[in-house]
């Protein structure tokens, strides 16, 4: 379709375009002036590959793109001090200043948006394949940030994974459970070559699922459509069932296509009287407003 294809380098060009070329730093929203987003550097670092495939960009300019993000990251300090820095124990603080990459003001230590962050690096090391000296480094790059992370040190509540930590005053006291945008963090933690955490935090991540009915659609609730997406843009969950989704006789895929669903049916009824749900403004989600 015409819209979808449009959509999609329209939003590319915001990636390419409103990162920084040397430091790959991506703002979190636009036109105001923003600090940057770790998870949309991430998100950037998706959209990349993408372009290149789309004949966007060529493979040349993505790479280099790419090896500046993931060069710049890795080499930008690290440790417990509260200003500075850009992260402690590999992870990533959530937001960093547009112009230095270090911490913005007293934001946390934040597990999700650093998982988020990997896995777009990890994909453009699944991409970039070529021997080549960019395509070389940026697989070292990407290897470099995903092994340093240290999964182990940020659950002090194991087997869970902490939200994050802020230098002030320790571990947020809200572990990940439940359905929602975590998954992606498991799956990495849990596959980390260096610091994997136990394969009980997965049992215990699920055990808190909300299984039910919402518009005539049976699947795990979580209210917001981002987690129901955000760990499908890196894994095709197609056919892959975990011992709960065995137990329902579905898979995650179909899972989020119920949400999907359930969504559009609930902004066509419009119980709230929004102005504007139907069925052609629907799939409500985090947004800046």
């Amino acid at each position: 379709m015409a819209f979808l294809d449009t959509l999609q380098q329209r939003t590319f060009l915001w990636f390419w375009e409103r990162s920084d070329h040397q430091t790959g730093l991506s703002p979190d929203r636009w036109p105001t002036k923003s600090f940057s987003s770790v998870a949309a550097i991430g998100y950037a670092l998706t959209a990349y590959p993408i372009g290149v495939e789309r004949g966007y960009v060529t493979r040349e300019q993505a790479a280099e793109r790419t090896l500046n993000t993931l060069r710049f990251l890795y080499r930008a300090p690290q440790g417990p001090e509260a200003t500075g820095v850009t992260g402690y124990k590999g992870f990533l603080y959530h937001f960093l200043d547009m112009e230095t990459g270090r911490r913005f003001e007293q934001v946390e230590l934040s597990t999700i948006d650093t998982s988020l962050l990997l896995a777009g690096a990890l994909f453009g090391q699944s991409y970039f394949d070529r021997a080549s000296p960019v395509e070389n480094s940026i697989r070292a790059y990407a290897d470099s940030l995903y092994l340093r992370v240290d999964w182990q040190w940020i659950r002090p509540n194991a087997p869970l994974v902490s939200m994050g930590w802020h230098p002030e005053r320790g571990f947020i006291e809200h572990d990940w459970r439940g359905f929602n945008e975590g998954m992606i963090l498991y799956v990495l933690a849990l596959a980390s070559p260096t610091y994997p955490i136990d394969p009980s935090a997965w049992t215990r991540f699920t055990s808190t699922y909300r299984w039910d009915t919402f518009y005539n659609q049976e699947h795990v609730n979580f209210a917001p459509l981002f987690g129901h997406q955000y760990s499908h843009i890196w894994i095709d969950f197609r056919g892959i069932r975990d011992e709960y989704m065995r137990g329902k006789g579905i898979d995650y895929f179909e899972n989020s296509r119920r949400a999907t669903l359930s969504q559009r049916a609930y902004a066509i009824a419009n119980p709230g009287g929004w102005k504007g749900y139907g069925p052609d403004v629907w799939g409500l989600t985090a947004a800046d407003g």
